[in-house]
């Protein structure tokens, strides 16, 4: 089982910055992909922005150009947020997709417990 715990979360000024993190234990043979979602009240969860293993990413249309997903050499990924804007606000969650052990025979879906975003003066 892997597990994800987020922390970075806060309130900011629009035009701000903050940078959330993301970090996995428990049985983590492979990590093929890392997201990052958010949950506005009253909306669907989105994609923000995904990395694979391979180093591709992948931002939702909001957030490009202001957003940046990386990683570390170990487990942790990052989400560093600039100009942020009130519609920015949200619950924030990470998602890994791997491999448990060799002997896996399907990904695990791991989510975080997710972190609130809010950006207002």
């Amino acid at each position: 089982q892997v597990q994800l715990a987020e922390s970075g979360g806060g309130l900011v000024q629009p035009g701000g910055s903050l940078t959330l993190s993301c970090a996995a234990s428990g049985n983590v043979f492979s990590i093929n992909y890392m997201g990052w979602f958010r949950q506005a009240s009253g909306l669907q969860r989105e994609l923000v922005a995904a990395l694979s293993s391979g180093g591709s990413t992948s931002y939702g249309d909001s957030v490009k150009g202001r957003f940046t997903i990386s990683r570390d050499n170990g487990n942790t990924v990052y989400l560093q947020m600039s100009s942020l804007k009130p519609e920015d606000t949200a619950v924030y969650y990470c998602n890994y997709k791997g491999y448990s052990s060799l002997r896996s025979s399907s990904l695990y879906d791991s989510w975080g417990q997710g972190t609130q975003v809010t950006v207002s003066s």
